[in-house]
């Protein structure tokens, strides 16, 4: 990148590929980059060659494991393709499918302003789908939706198209029907243009524009009419027209379809395959016809840090400077990479920038743009662009880089809690300094891996989202950083918290000769109600996820500067739990008497009172333990399916619903966590070998009496 801009906001995209474990993200995107001209072969992810995906970890797996960024550009297929002045610049990042590594799909839409959903021909709508689709819906990105792998065996557009209306949002659009499926699967119809397109030679990259064929020319335009009832609908003037029967221009439609996208009122569903190189070209059009540019967005809000103002950042060079570092992944030649979204202004490389989150000044040492895993330096990043940073050393995920005079904070990305644990030793002393410095370094990169250090043992414990997660961390430690270690059984990260109220008082006084410590609180605890939208908080209220703390003191019986402390002394006891050891979520602690002494009370005096009454009374509120809940789907073909559902009952779960999947049958259950550790190897014993099984976090829920006894016995 030269000095200055080479493409307008204008022709900008910022996007993500999306979509459930293995429908065909990587591959279609190894197809992306090989039609932009940025890689000259394909790289198949069953051969281990797929560019996007180039951890060791992920070419062994043939699964996406960390979000890979990269930049191409395209001219739309009905451009001339050497007109530069209709090239578009795409910033694509490719997200894991896997439910371990959500928070890579998380951190990337909260960036991005579009999104290419990805399903697969045959399921359809598969549970991370559902979640993907969440998630994009929480960040309102826009989205256009491509059904791939149509040359399956099983593969039908119409039920997959069905399955996101009825299951994702019923304002999916058809712009595509394919022709033929299967083995038969040679193109696509486009429905807007009324066009057929055939993909040619050895990699489908000549695409041939032919009339629709006359055997499919009745139901395509049936379709083609619904699509334009449904563009109409989110445009006065063209719904005035269409009523009174004009014809209304290709253009016209074009464009009123492109706005009801950007506004997240239409999804755009496209037909194709990529493996088969059918279809991959138009869904880039599709990109560039329908999501939106850094302009077509609403300017980034954020707080100012001086005043508590809320402002906002256009997208504009001429903007102060404002980004957000939404990863951080170490290099092994550069060292640690800060991914960055810039929001406005514009940044040169070797310039000072301000953290509004920490409040300190960074330099930019070197700012790089990458594909995959190979680097371009650049000498400015502009508004509207994703880069890397080298050199930042106190910059974390979610913090805000900006201009000094104008400093702004933005909203921060929200990640899932870890719910499994592994404990974790090294095997030699050469080891136990570099696994430090290596698990530092590991969560700094990832937000859902956490590392603490059990305080009765010193043992050290990692904590993750899924075993495959933890098992990742393990493998990267080993290779990346060179650490042998030894590592126990996962363990499930189960909570507690109380299901009744209760008062307590506690002092603590202490007298040692000379100056004592006196301390006197008395608390009301209670189960923590939901929050109802719109209600007002009380005053001198501070809640947060899981805890809500209310200072109901009146009349000065404790000073306002030992309220902090007696908060963190209740907060310390949460911790360490009352039933079996587990932190305790879900109270809302009220502090509403108590006494102080004029020269023995202090802060320390507040903590340990305040700890000792959050104790007694948690004891005396029925306190309970708490387990994670999985959202599980098993993938089995039918004549397994009694089998199959008998072992999940027997695992304590609750079958939901049974879905047909061409000749398999999709079985959804809500299952303990702690009766899945190893459940692969049940069910591929179970089934022959031909049994699938996905599950994400639901919910936690309380533990059956007798299932919480033995938890309680084995904690002490």
């Amino acid at each position: 990148m030269a000095d200055e801009r080479h493409y307008p906001l204008s022709r900008v995209r910022n996007i993500g590929i999306i979509a459930h474990i293995d429908a065909g993200k990587t591959t279609t995107t190894e197809r992306i980059l090989f039609y932009t001209g940025i890689s000259h072969k394909i790289g198949e992810v069953h051969e281990g060659q797929a560019i996007m995906d180039w951890m060791e970890q992920e070419k062994e797996r043939g699964i996406t494991i960390t979000a890979a960024a990269t930049t191409c550009f395209w001219t739309p297929t009905y451009e001339e393709k050497s007109d530069k002045e209709k090239e578009v610049r795409i910033n694509i990042i490719d997200t894991p499918g896997h439910v371990d590594f959500t928070a890579e799909v998380e951190r990337s839409l909260r960036v991005l302003d579009g999104g290419v959903v990805l399903f697969d021909g045959v399921a359809g709508v598969e549970p991370q789908s559902e979640t993907v689709w969440r998630q994009a819906d929480k960040y309102r990105v826009p989205r256009v939706c491509f059904v791939n792998k149509l040359d399956r065996t099983g593969a039908s557009f119409e039920k997959s198209f069905a399955s996101i209306r009825e299951r994702l949002n019923k304002n999916a659009v058809r712009m595509h029907i394919p022709i033929g499926e299967e083995d038969a699967h040679e193109g696509v119809i486009d429905l807007l243009r009324m066009k057929a397109y055939y993909f040619e030679g050895n990699m489908g990259n000549t695409v041939r524009e032919d009339e629709v064929p006359a055997a499919l020319a009745a139901s395509a335009g049936k379709y083609r009419n619904e699509l334009v009832e449904k563009i109409v609908e989110h445009d006065e003037a063209l719904m005035s027209d269409y009523l009174e029967g004009k014809n209304i221009p290709f253009s016209q439609l074009k464009s009123a379809l492109r706005k009801a996208v950007v506004s997240n009122e239409l999804y755009p569903v496209f037909a194709g395959s990529a493996l088969k190189n059918k279809g991959v070209q138009l869904v880039l059009d599709g990109v560039i016809d329908y999501l939106p540019s850094p302009l077509d967005v609403p300017p980034v809000e954020g707080v100012n840090p001086t005043t508590g103002a809320m402002e906002i950042r256009r997208a504009s060079d001429d903007e102060p400077f404002a980004a957000l570092v939404f990863k951080l992944q170490t290099d092994p030649y550069v060292g640690q990479l800060a991914f960055f979204r810039a929001y406005s202004g514009k940044l040169p490389a070797g310039s000072y920038v301000y953290n509004s989150t920490t409040g300190e000044k960074e330099r930019i040492g070197r700012i790089v743009r990458l594909h995959a895993n190979s680097r371009e330096e650049v000498s400015n990043v502009f508004a509207g662009e994703i880069a890397a940073a080298v050199g930042l050393k106190g910059t974390k995920t979610s913090h805000t880089l900006c201009d000094e005079n104008k400093p702004i904070v933005l909203e921060q990305i929200q990640f899932a809690e870890p719910v499994v644990s592994m404990r974790i030793e090294p095997k030699t002393k050469a080891d136990q300094e570099k696994m430090g410095l290596a698990l530092s370094r590991l969560s700094d990169e990832d937000p859902t891996f956490k590392v603490t250090t059990d305080s009765e043992t010193m043992e050290t414990i990692i904590w993750g989202m899924g075993e495959l997660h933890l098992d990742i961390i393990v493998d990267r430690m080993k290779r990346e950083f060179k650490v042998e270690a030894n590592v126990g059984a996962p363990q499930v990260a189960y909570r507690e918290t109380i299901t009744a109220p209760a008062e307590a008082e506690s002092k603590y006084i202490r007298q040692t000769g000379g100056r004592g410590q006196y301390g006197h609180v008395k608390i009301r605890i209670k189960p923590l109600e939901p929050v109802v939208e719109g209600a007002k908080k009380p005053k001198n209220t501070k809640r947060e996820d899981g805890f809500e703390f209310v200072n109901s003191i009146k009349g000065g019986v404790i000073p306002q500067e030992y309220i902090p402390a007696a908060e963190k002394g209740i907060r310390e006891a949460m911790e360490r739990g009352i039933v079996a050891g587990y932190p305790v979520v879900d109270v809302s602690v009220d502090l509403f008497d108590g006494t102080y002494h004029e020269v023995d009370s202090s802060e320390i005096a507040f903590k340990i009172a305040g700890s000792m009454a959050f104790q007694d009374a948690a004891r005396r509120a029925k306190p309970i333990l708490l387990e994670p809940i999985m959202d599980v789907e098993v993938v089995v073909p039918e004549h397994f399916m009694g089998d199959v559902t008998g072992h999940l009952n027997s695992k304590r779960g609750q079958v939901e619903r049974m879905d047909e999947r061409g000749n398999l049958r999709a079985i959804r259950a809500k299952v303990p966590l702690a009766e899945m550790f190893g459940y692969i190897t049940t069910l591929r014993s179970m089934t022959e070998g031909r049994g699938t099984y996905t599950m994400e976090f639901s919910k936690y829920a309380p533990v059956p009496t007798h299932v919480a006894e033995g938890i309680v016995a084995s904690r002490q």
